[in-house]
């Protein structure tokens, strides 16, 4: 079998030979593949390969051959390192790896040698190369079975890390994987999230865009548009220009371009040809340092260009290098045909040209130069030569691919090491055109490391070119503005970039943008519409030293003190005929339970507690009851005598032998008391914090003060008011020293009044002022009722008393029956 496909292998290779004439030989073959000409040569049915010479000279590619052959001459002669390799002499073997035929041949070729008995002395120990990931693909996997080992300078696709598929491939530049991180941190260091992404149409291309595409949502970035760019074909065209035509109609100011230098140096024509300006430029590092890109006539026009490039390196001598290499360049009459290594290659006629070395080159070529040593220090380890002298004998390729995993050295005063996927350790530049009379030159502005996903960028270097402002120097490429603070996103499309701005409702709050829910204030906040931060809510209650408060203790300071006054009065003339006709020690009752119900205004202030909410309420309803039932009992007893006893004569002798007065006023204060002592036990108020009668205010009262026990307190004291009142009224016309119905009668209006104003107000209302308004409900009826019954009484007690005697009275009485006669 290795036979047959080595016989294969070399009918394929008759038009190749010529593009294979770059040899050194050497203890230990290395193959280097370099691209030294560009050829577009698509796959026919078989293996067939266009010249290469034919193709367009790559001068990249001559720099890679010359770094190759450059780290070669300086191993073999002990100029950096006299230690490695001591007394071993490395070879190469180089292809010109213009298309991906030649790519593939170049693998068959390989494979021939590891079949092949007889190839032993020529079999390559390792591969250097190939520059593009598309080229990489199918000797990675095909050698990758021999664990022959292959290390790309230029192969960025993430799939290639993978190493069940490529177990023996290394790489001396980053993976795709970082600098697709290293793109999303710049569009997000400048929010940039409505981009448009392009790809060229190879794995390179296709994989990154799709790598860009699956971390982006995750970034908040949303891809408005996204195409491959295909090759430059009388085909494509058309395609080429709708493409430009769609980047314009999204609106996007920062477009993503993960293609090699030559998709993007095909596409980059019809977005000068349409005109396009002011643009943003994300580019990776094959073609955002590529003189092939930059040098298209009219670019600098397209707006401002951000690069990825893979970290620069002084590589000092290798200037030096390149031009003794070729003496006939600087005297023509002096070039010898003789140089070593330059028979049988077309090197000589790429390298009269006089390329110059760029930036961008000098990286790429360290990035060989690495790979040749990283296979010295593997070679180094495999002949043991720590021991002074390398121990010469057949290697293996495998056995190198097992010290490559390990190797770790310093080179140019850098370490370099192959991770545990074949990649290195190294991170990227963040690099931007410059544009200065019409030449072209990159800066590099940042840096990012790919251990610690850090992106460091100085913005101010970079010219924004095509802002129309310049004070807003940083361009935009968002679809929707960031909401304001106070306002919450509301998507109106598939992209999550796009949406509109909705207020937040009351009580709600946003104080960070991106947001699609507005947060809940707590409980104890509030806040308006809008609103990008939660207010305490106030909380209302009669609290001490508030100037309302103040009033409403001198109101009941007053009403007490004119109370005590009264009972005083009362005690000291309790045998006098006023107080008698008033109802003698009746009178004391009422005045006791008036000074109860003023006393229970005092549970009204302050913040509610457990023992003021218990008694608060009691105190009123049953002092209150105790006083009506008083009146009542008064009201009954003047009604029985001047009204009824002509047609009831015995009814109100046979209703106070019976004790009827004092029986109907014990049995009422009890019913309250029973009522109010079973609302205590079953629903016992508590402090409580109203949070929903007010959005902005917590109102501080006692729970269950619209309970159905709450309302049969107060439902017992209306009826007994409404009893009372029709008494009263019922003997307004009475003798004038009986006639305190009248004065009861108003009392009980005021009563009744003050009582239903607060209680509309509270319906309305939980404010101080209506909690103020309980207490001063309270005093008033007090007042009401001290000044219709009793006030009058005192009047005559204190001012007039001449009036206060039996013969005035039953005087009265008399004139009062002639009148009904």
């Amino acid at each position: 079998m290795g036979t047959m496909l080595s016989n294969f292998v070399f009918l394929c290779l008759l038009r190749f030979s010529d593009s294979t004439g770059l040899h050194l030989q050497g203890d230990y073959i290395l193959s280097g593949w370099f691209a030294l000409h560009n050829s577009d040569s698509t796959i026919p049915p078989t293996p067939y390969l266009n010249d290469c010479k034919k193709g367009l000279t790559n001068k990249h590619g001559y720099h890679l051959v010359q770094a190759f052959r450059y780290a070669v001459d300086e191993i073999n002669n002990g100029t950096q390192d006299k230690q490695l390799l001591p007394g071993v002499t490395l070879g190469y073997r180089t292809y010109d790896i213009c298309s991906l035929p030649a790519s593939n041949l170049a693998t068959l070729d390989l494979l021939a040698q590891q079949l092949h008995p007889s190839a032993v002395d020529s079999r390559a120990v390792a591969i250097i190369g190939p520059d593009s990931s598309s080229y990489a693909f199918t000797p990675a996997a095909a050698l990758g079975v021999f664990l022959v080992p292959q290390i790309s300078y230029e192969a960025t696709n993430e799939l290639l890390s993978n190493k069940l598929l490529y177990p023996s491939f290394f790489r001396t530049i980053p993976s795709d994987k970082n600098q697709v991180n290293a793109m999303i941190q710049v569009l997000v260091k400048f929010n940039w999230t409505w981009i448009a992404l392009l790809g060229s149409d190879n794995s390179y291309g296709i994989q990154g865009m799709q790598s860009l595409s699956e971390q982006a949502p995750l970034n908040n970035i949303c891809i408005a548009y996204q195409a491959q760019i295909p090759a430059v074909t009388d085909s494509t065209k058309k395609y080429m220009q709708d493409m430009v035509k769609n980047i314009l109609k999204t609106k996007v100011n920062t477009i993503v371009v993960f293609a090699n230098k030559r998709r993007a140096a095909g596409f980059f024509p019809f977005v000068i040809a349409q005109n396009v300006t002011g643009k943003v430029w994300i580019g990776t590092e094959d073609w955002s340092v590529a003189s092939t890109v930059s040098s298209i006539p009219g670019i600098s026009m397209i707006g401002t260009v951000i690069g990825v490039a893979v970290k620069y390196t002084e590589f000092d001598g290798f200037d030096n290098y390149e031009r003794l290499s070729v003496p006939g360049l600087k005297n023509p009459g002096q070039f010898n045909l003789s140089v070593p290594c330059m028979q049988n290659t077309n090197l000589y006629d790429i390298a009269i040209n006089g390329f110059s070395l760029s930036q961008y080159d000098i990286t790429s070529s360290f990035n060989v130069y690495k790979a040749v040593y990283a296979v010295a220090h593997a070679l180094h380890n495999v002949l043991d030569c720590d021991s002074g002298l390398c121990q010469k004998y057949d290697v293996q390729p495998w056995q190198v691919y097992e010290q490559l995993r390990q190797v770790r050295f310093s080179i140019r005063n850098a370490s370099f090491y192959f991770d545990k996927n074949g990649d290195p350790p190294t991170g990227y530049d963040i690099v931007t055109w410059e544009w200065t009379n019409g030449l072209w030159s990159f800066k590099v502005v940042g840096n990012y490391s790919p251990g610690a996903n850090d992106l460091h960028l100085d913005d101010s270097q970079i010219d924004w070119s095509g802002q129309v402002s310049p004070v807003t120097n940083v361009p935009e490429s968002i679809c929707s503005p960031e909401c304001p603070y106070g306002f919450r996103k509301l998507m109106t499309g598939q992209h999550k970039c796009c949406f509109d701005c909705m207020a937040c409702p009351a009580a709600t709050f946003l104080n960070k943008t991106g947001y699609t829910s507005c947060q809940p204030c707590p409980i104890d906040d509030w806040s308006e519409a809008e609103s990008e931060v939660c207010l305490p809510r106030a909380e209302l209650y009669l609290s001490w030293g508030a100037p309302l408060t103040t009033a409403l203790i001198i109101y009941l300071a007053v009403t007490l003190f004119v109370t005590l006054g009264t009972t005083l009065v009362f005690l000291l003339n309790l045998s006098t005929p006023v107080v008698k006709s008033a109802g003698g020690k009746t009178c004391l009752l009422m005045l006791v339970s008036m000074i109860v119900a003023c006393c229970s205004t005092l549970c009204h202030f302050s913040r509610p507690s457990r023992v003021g909410c218990l008694l608060k309420q009691p105190l009123f309803v049953i002092s209150c009851t105790v006083c009506l039932a008083c009146v009542t009992v008064r009201s009954f007893q003047v009604v029985c005598i001047f009204k009824w006893s002509s047609k009831l004569p015995r009814s109100y002798e046979t209703w106070a032998k019976n004790r009827g007065p004092e029986m109907f006023i014990l049995i009422t204060t009890v019913v309250e008391t029973f009522i109010s002592v079973l609302r205590m036990l079953l629903v016992p108020p508590f402090p409580s914090r109203d949070y929903d009668f007010y959005h902005d205010s917590i109102v501080l009262e006692c729970s269950k003060t619209l309970s159905l026990s709450a309302f049969a307190e107060l439902f017992f004291v209306c009826a007994l008011s409404l009893v009372c009142f029709c008494l009263s009224y019922m003997g307004k016309d009475l003798p004038a020293n009986y006639n305190e119905a009248k004065c009861i009668t108003f009392s009980l209006m005021i009563y009744m009044i003050s009582w239903i104003t607060f209680f509309t107000a509270y319906c309305i209302s939980r404010g101080s002022f209506v909690m103020a308004l309980n207490v001063g409900a309270i005093l008033l009826s007090v007042l009401g009722i001290l000044g219709g019954y009793f006030l009058p009484k005192v009047y005559i007690i204190l001012i007039k008393p001449q009036l206060n005697t039996t013969a005035h009275f039953q005087n009265c009485i008399q004139m009062y029956t002639m009148a009904k006669q």
